[in-house]
């Protein structure tokens, strides 16, 4: 584990405690706390850059989203609902290679909670894709609204056909098409 970033925006009553309307900010918090330990510097300039375009000179641009792509090389999204991970996808401009092991996740396991971000990581390593040194950004979200991040390198290239994790006996069965819209 490189980094672990964790935070809340806690409601002080009860009622309502899941509801999402406080989401997008405990997700940007954590986001623009993880940035500067993750991504290149680059992409760090160019958010500043555009911070004080906006603040210093009142110029009316949207926020610069980094580029979190040239941070990590797989990315494990907790798999709560279709709506979380399009948002993330849409948002991060993350491509269907790097959502599949969040997708994948929901079709097969459903909302896991947060041990999804497991199953997401199994996947990966099921298909063959974590090499020795790429990084991987586990993202969760919690009641409250709390959001967690934790970054990992991996020590070693994982060969698939040495791993048990649960998705090798139906590996070769995925990734799935997956439709955007279900008929009831």
């Amino acid at each position: 584990m490189l980094h672990l970033c964790h935070t809340t925006r806690g409601l002080r009553r009860k009622y309502r405690c899941f509801a999402v309307q406080g989401s997008s900010g405990s997700l940007r918090t954590n986001i623009t706390t993880l940035g500067p330990l993750v991504l290149p510097m680059s992409e760090q300039l160019l958010f500043f850059a555009t911070l004080m375009a906006r603040k210093l000179l009142k110029m009316k641009l949207k926020p610069y989203i980094p580029d979190f792509k040239l941070a990590f090389e797989h990315f494990c999204i907790h798999s709560g609902g279709r709506a979380v991970l399009d948002g993330l996808e849409k948002n991060l401009k993350l491509s269907d290679r790097h959502m599949e092991p969040s997708r994948m996740t929901l079709y097969r396991f459903g909302n896991t909670s947060n041990s999804s971000l497991w199953y997401e990581l199994a996947y990966t390593e099921a298909v063959g894709r974590v090499k020795k040194g790429d990084r991987k950004w586990q993202i969760a979200f919690g009641s409250g609204f709390k959001c967690s991040s934790a970054v990992w390198k991996a020590l070693r290239t994982i060969n698939p056909a040495k791993e048990k994790n649960p998705w090798m006996n139906e590996i070769h069965q995925f990734p799935v098409e997956v439709p955007k819209v279900s008929t009831i």
